[in-house]
């Protein structure tokens, strides 16, 4: 197991210069973590040159990228707009791959009021079509999280129902359309991780350690200190699946580094515990 981390905790200090990306590469490295995430926002508008850099002060750092994180709206009503994820999607495929990051996180996009469920997954499934070709050509694997909600979105993930989920999955199988399986957003929308995990096992390729005070509303905390079955989903990963890839750290807590210490020492554990 290699383990990355998203810092939801300095995700806008570092979106408005508070934190510079660098000084976030030296802080994972001295939390002993294997890789970081990078966010889309963060990167937008960077040079091919300064991507370079990035992801070579990281390998410098002795850290991988492990992804790339994006949230695409492939289900926008209007064409132009999808017209636009997509092609902002084959820019930030080719951008992972020069930071040398082998994954990109997608979603489906927002439960527009006005884009059907029929014609919702329809959009979903042409949009993720119209990127395979690109994640392909510069191998990289596009995952497809099991989502709540983006902070710039207005509307919660139309895929956040879980049949939605499974149902868009099982369109994509021809695609090499994987997995990103979130342990807590099940539970914000007050269903079991386990058992979406058992239904999806097979094609995950990163997990997102997060965790959840509660059951069926918004309240992360650090990894642990909540009610996600870590012991339960971590046995099943390594003993079920043989799974030994990529683990992130979604640390959402607002509690400063203490809480990645926690978070991460946690994580490390529980997983050779298991």
């Amino acid at each position: 197991m290699r383990l990355s981390c998203i810092p939801v905790t300095y995700f806008m200090d570092i979106l408005e210069g508070k934190m510079p990306l660098t000084d976030w590469i030296a802080r994972a490295a001295s939390l002993g973590l294997d890789g970081i995430d990078v966010a889309q926002a963060w990167i937008t508008g960077m040079s091919a040159r300064q991507i370079y850099n990035l992801g070579s002060r990281a390998k410098d750092s002795g850290l991988e990228i492990c992804m790339v994180r994006c949230a695409p709206d492939f289900t926008h009503p209007s064409p132009p707009n999808r017209r636009k994820e997509i092609n902002a999607m084959r820019k930030m495929i080719e951008t992972a791959a020069t930071l040398g990051a082998s994954l990109v996180r997608i979603t489906a996009g927002q439960a527009h009021p006005e884009t059907g469920l029929e014609e919702g997954i329809r959009m979903t499934v042409e949009g993720f079509r119209a990127i395979a070709s690109a994640a392909r050509e510069h191998g990289v694997t596009p995952i497809f999280e099991n989502h709540t909600k983006a902070s710039v979105w207005t509307y919660r993930d139309f895929s956040e129902d879980e049949e939605v989920y499974l149902r868009i999955l099982e369109d994509t199988r021809d695609m090499d359309i994987y997995v990103n399986f979130d342990t807590a957003n099940p539970l914000v929308h007050g269903k079991d991780p386990l058992e979406l995990l058992r239904r999806v096992g097979n094609r995950v390729r990163c997990v997102d350690a997060n965790d959840t005070a509660v059951r069926s509303k918004f309240e992360f905390c650090v990894a642990g200190k909540g009610i996600v079955p870590f012991r339960e989903i971590f046995t099943y990963l390594k003993h079920r699946l043989h799974y030994d890839s990529w683990i992130s750290l979604e640390e959402a807590s607002f509690s400063g580094e203490q809480g990645f210490r926690d978070g991460i020492g946690f994580v490390r554990e529980t997983w050779e515990a298991c």
